[in-house]
């Protein structure tokens, strides 16, 4: 907010791009409750609002007359034009690809660029080391939170898992079972959450309050199970991974994910964030029947830590940071600079000093540089004229 209030008073224009709709609202009220006393603009443009307020919302952009806009991949749209945009933030950016994030960027003229997430992604890990990426850690757990303990069980072990949930339900605590799929599928056999929905509440849970949520459903629908979810008028939510972020239910202690392999370390970790919010014990259990060595670790990795960035490290190492010049966000490079978990201070102190040099000498045709200059051409292939990274 610091960032925005700064942007706007230089002229600019700011935008808040988050992955959902429930947290770009979250984002909206909040933004709106410090900034709106300042007299600053604060609009969100969603998908599904009418013709009448679309125009009016772009108009405004356009026209400078809204300061910041937030919302969904809705403010990436060619229909959006900025008249001066200045700050691009972009929360849970784990959840954007390198294009969709480009996209945004291309509104302005060399805007400046804040990205938030609690689970850097690999090729994110590695851009602080390599890249043109200055970083800010907070490593702090936020005051009054529970400890989560996470496990990993078979198929077979579902009923146990069933069973305690009902005991934490029964002491008034609240449990969330989250599955891959909306409806099934005949392609798949992974279970969904709709007929999970059906078939627990007229078996295993017969005597509990079930309430669904996923994507499909429209935003009214979303925020009214949600509310009543909240409000303690439901005992356990059955949901897809539209619960994976912004939602803060303090009371909701339990958390099973079943067919946890077909889910990635930062949604897992996105996922068990959820639970553990306020000050009681909680547990995560993720189901799964993992058919690779890679697939087991992943697993394994969410029962040793809690820790966003030691579980983006064994992420790198499991499956690559990218392509650094490119788009893609795993597999590993046909070069190495060096490896980013053992020689991070190294590579850190070079990042340095090329700035430096280039500071002093932007070509690199000082004498005692025009060497340098020679084996970098020919190492990565430079051709004519050499690029100015600083």
């Amino acid at each position: 907010m610091c960032a925005i209030v700064n942007a706007v008073e230089c002229g600019v224009q700011a935008v808040f791009m988050a992955p959902t709709e429930i947290l770009a609202v979250q984002h909206l009220y909040l933004l709106r409750k410090y900034l709106e006393p300042l007299d600053l603009t604060v609009e969100l443009l969603r998908s599904d609002m009418s013709t009448a307020q679309r125009r009016e919302i772009l108009q405004g952009i356009k026209d400078g007359q809204i300061h910041v806009i937030v919302g969904t991949h809705a403010v990436m749209q060619d229909r959006v034009a900025f008249k001066k945009l200045g700050l691009v933030v972009i929360d849970e950016q784990h959840k954007f690809g390198v294009k969709q994030r480009g996209l945004l960027y291309k509104k302005g003229k060399h805007p400046d660029v804040l990205v938030m997430t609690a689970t850097p992604i690999p090729r994110t890990l590695a851009m602080t080391l390599y890249g043109d990426l200055d970083v800010s850690v907070l490593d702090e757990i936020p005051q009054g939170r529970g400890e989560v303990v996470t496990r990993v069980i078979r198929e077979t072990q579902l009923p146990d898992a069933y069973g305690f949930i009902k005991k934490q339900v029964a002491k008034g605590r609240q449990a969330y079972l989250v599955y891959p799929l909306v409806a099934e599928s005949k392609t798949s056999h992974f279970r969904s959450a709709e007929k999970m929905y059906e078939t627990l509440k007229q078996t295993v849970f017969q005597d509990e309050r079930l309430g669904l949520v996923h994507g499909q459903l429209n935003t009214a629908e979303k925020e009214t199970v949600m509310e009543r979810y909240k409000a303690g008028n439901m005992d356990i939510l059955i949901a897809t991974t539209v619960i994976e972020v912004g939602i803060d239910i303090p009371n909701a202690t339990i958390m099973l994910i079943e067919h946890a392999e077909r889910f990635g370390l930062a949604q897992l970790h996105q996922l068990r964030g959820r639970i553990g919010r306020g000050g009681h014990k909680s547990f995560c259990i993720l189901q799964g029947h993992p058919t690779s060595l890679d697939s087991w670790k992943r697993l394994k990795i969410m029962e040793k830590t809690n820790d966003g960035f030691r579980i983006a490290e064994e992420d790198l190492m499991i499956r690559g940071m990218g392509n650094l010049l490119g788009q893609e966000q795993s597999g590993f490079p046909l070069f190495r600079l060096g490896n980013p978990l053992e020689d991070g201070e190294l590579l850190q102190r070079a990042r340095q000093e090329v700035f430096h040099i280039l500071k002093e000498d932007s070509t690199l045709e000082k004498s005692h540089h025009h060497n340098l200059r020679k084996q970098a051409k020919a190492l990565y292939h430079i051709v004519e004229p050499f690029v100015n990274v600083g």
